[in-house]
């Protein structure tokens, strides 16, 4: 008898085998405008995080730039440019393959406390990356020194973490960043001194951490636009922040340290709005060019070591007594105190 050739069997599998495939590998069709490349990556990023609700619109097979919650792409390219995950019941860690997303140039995590562990170095992948924010979330460990490497970044946020350990020199590396926000951490050590690189504009907001040591000299040559550095345990001088001929600088936040300066010869920034050096060990006496401040409309000295008679006139009719209180032997309306 005739044994019947196997080839049937073997294209029949063959079959079977490419009609499998075609059900879990999605055609470009399916995806629309969506890069396949792309949707991969997201594809990951909803599983790491557990397929949770808030990401219910991310369904299979379809246009990731196209109703996709938290996603946006480039009209041109169909690149995926930003993606943001605000809010919502959302656990686990951020995902590595958030840096698979190689055209990126806005990732936004914030109001997760159930998002845990370190900040994921895929994440300096992403060369076109210029807004940053990972906040208000339950991230630990340090900085990742590899972040200096996004040059092109303008808006770094990591605060109101878990994050430990110093402030990475290598951030002085950006040289268009606008904001660095570290605050409301358990950072420790100095800020370096290289951030004297940074573009003369960025404004540095580190306060509620653990920092220690003197301000380097160098933020002196920044004309700054906010500077808080409140509720840490920084010592030493910080005159070289007060500079006349910084237009940009509004506030200056340096309360609850262990400052400690003359501030008789200090000169103010035309545009300070708010200006707040409570709770340090500053001495001298508040100069008198502090009343032609026009726009300072936050004034708090209290708890330092400054004395003299208060200046009046200009600006100063504005301020009441809790301004002052608890200096060494300031005198003056409007506190209670004469000057002898």
């Amino acid at each position: 008898m005739r044994t019947q050739h196997p080839f049937p069997l073997y294209y029949s599998l063959f079959l079977l085998f490419l009609s499998a495939t075609t059900l879990i590998s999605p055609s470009l069709g399916d995806l629309g405008n969506c890069n396949p490349s792309d949707y991969r990556a997201l594809m990951s990023i909803k599983k790491s995080l557990h397929k949770p609700d808030i990401l219910d619109s991310w369904v299979q097979n379809t246009d990731c730039c196209n109703n996709w919650m938290g996603v946006r792409c480039d009209d041109k390219t169909n690149r995926v440019k930003e993606l943001f995950i605000i809010e919502g019941e959302i656990s686990g860690q951020i995902p590595y393959s958030v840096g698979d997303l190689s055209y990126l140039e806005s990732l936004d995590f914030r109001h997760h406390k159930n998002i845990t562990g370190s900040i994921p170095k895929s994440i300096t992948k992403l060369k076109h990356l210029k807004f940053l924010e990972l906040s208000n979330m339950s991230l630990s460990g340090p900085i990742p020194q590899s972040l200096g490497q996004l040059t092109a970044l303008t808006f770094l946020d990591l605060s109101e973490n878990q994050l430990s350990g110093s402030i990475p020199p290598s951030l002085s590396n950006f040289r268009h960043i606008q904001t660095i926000r570290l605050a409301g951490n358990k950072l420790t050590g100095s800020i370096p001194e290289s951030f004297g690189k940074l573009p003369a504009h960025v404004s540095l907001l580190f306060s509620r951490n653990k920092l220690t040591g003197p301000l380097p000299k160098s933020l002196g040559s920044l004309d700054f636009g906010e500077i808080d550095l409140s509720r840490n345990k920084l010592v030493g001088d910080a005159s070289m922040l007060f500079n006349p001929n910084h237009g940009s600088t509004w506030v200056i936040d340096l309360s609850r340290n262990q400052l400690e300066f003359d501030f008789t010869k200090v000169k103010f920034p035309k545009n300070l709005n708010l200006l707040d050096i409570s709770h340090n060990k500053i001495y001298g006496r508040i100069p008198e060019e502090i009343k032609d401040s026009e726009n300072l409309y936050t004034l708090k000295l209290g708890y330092n070591r400054l004395c003299g008679k208060i200046p009046t006139g200009g600006i100063m009719k504005h301020f009441k007594s809790t301004s002052y209180l608890h200096n060494k032997c300031l005198c003056g309306s409007p506190l209670k105190i004469s000057c002898k």
